[in-house]
């Protein structure tokens, strides 16, 4: 089983199975960006995909590395390329400190190759870097999105280290993956052993709930999560025609089998409370409703 069959993303999102994946994710993503407001977005990984197509911020990239470059159907330009460590080129700009190569899409006279338009959208900055060593500041991103970014690396952990670091203050951070637990999982998983993997993913998927103990040992708070794509794993249009009620019916019925998930957390920084040495008040003692004792005089008559 070669590498090329597990990450050949441009043939299975042609698919009829991955363009049913991809429009639910994309109505899903559009939802959920374009209300979240600040001044820089990232999205890590998954070209096909425009994650920040609804969101409004000025400053929006696209950040891809040597596994997201092997899925694209060319090779990206020797100017696009970053190696993984944190000093610019002449030139370079990052998204707050100017620490990471940029290449302008549709905005500059440049020439460009003939198919990179199609995954990088006009006005979007691609990025080339090292995703487990983002060149950015710390806490200078308010938005990233990781469309299947998890199964393909090789330290998810550490992945996720660095979108807690570079994200602010009240981010948010958005993770879309397989989920393990359902018919498309068991799919993929006998797959693999047989060779013939049913979904493109180099690593193992990651179940729903590890994810989240992962987000919340990290400080985030699990803000929303939602599952899709119910119908059960088949490769035509026909047979995915003729099980759409089932979108519905799983929805309600059993939701966390849906063969998606989408998970939305917020990073949140707890102010810290500096505690010096108690200090014991003793108690006031009530005072004493007794009566003060008098002498009584009897004047006797002589």
């Amino acid at each position: 089983m070669s590498d090329r069959t597990i990450i050949d993303w441009p043939a299975w999102t042609a698919s009829p199975t991955g363009r049913y994946v991809l429009d639910w994710e994309q109505a899903q993503l559009d939802s959920v960006v374009s209300n979240v407001f600040g001044y820089h977005a990232l999205q890590l990984g998954l070209p096909q995909l425009d994650a920040l197509r609804e969101n409004r911020m000025s400053g929006r990239g696209l950040v891809l590395d040597a596994a997201s470059a092997a899925s694209l159907p060319y090779t990206p330009p020797p100017a696009l390329s970053l190696p993984p460590h944190r000093e610019p080129d002449a030139g370079a700009a990052s998204a707050e400190s100017g620490k990471a190569a940029e290449h302008e899409t549709g905005e500059t006279g440049e020439s460009s190759p003939p198919a990179r338009g199609r995954h990088a959208p006009g006005g979007r900055n691609v990025i080339w870097c090292d995703l487990l060593d983002l060149p950015f500041e710390t806490q200078s991103v308010d938005l990233i999105v990781m469309p299947h970014t998890l199964e393909f690396t090789s330290d998810p952990h550490r992945l996720l280290r660095e979108a807690e670091r570079v994200l602010m203050p009240e981010g948010q951070l958005v993770i879309a993956g397989f989920n393990s637990l359902s018919l498309w999982g068991v799919r993929q998983s006998i797959g693999k052993m047989t060779g013939r993997p049913f979904m493109p993913a180099r690593h193992e998927l990651i179940a729903f709930t590890r994810l989240k103990d992962w987000i919340k040992l990290l400080g985030f708070d699990l803000d929303r999560g939602r599952f899709g794509c119910y119908r059960p794993p088949l490769s035509s249009d026909q047979w995915l025609s003729r099980y759409a009620f089932m979108e519905a019916a799983g929805d309600r019925w059993w939701p966390i089998f849906g063969a998606v998930y989408m998970v939305t957390a917020i990073k949140r920084v707890r102010g810290m409370r500096l505690v010096g040495p108690v200090k014991v008040k003793k108690p006031v003692r009530a005072p004493s409703l007794k009566a003060a004792a008098t002498s009584h005089t009897r004047n006797k008559d002589t």
